[in-house]
């Protein structure tokens, strides 16, 4: 029964995927989007300030961080 219901949705959301007109278009925007978000933006917004930590100034930064932040 499990196994029926499975495959059943698989099938259905497959067939809705090998449908889609307009809504590849969409996915492709949505996948340059995120795309975007987290490897361009990453490399010159969000720099790792703790790369050449070590583990117990890395706990120390994140520790104050988390009980003191900027505002």
């Amino acid at each position: 029964m499990k196994r029926n219901i499975l495959c059943r949705a698989w099938r259905f959301y497959a067939d809705g995927f090998a449908r889609m007109t307009w809504g590849r278009g969409l996915w492709l925007l949505v996948l340059i989007k995120l795309f975007v978000m987290f490897a361009i933006l990453r490399l010159f917004f969000f720099t790792p300030h703790m790369k050449n930590m070590d583990d117990a100034r890395q706990a120390d930064y994140v520790r104050e961080q988390l009980t003191h932040p900027r505002q």
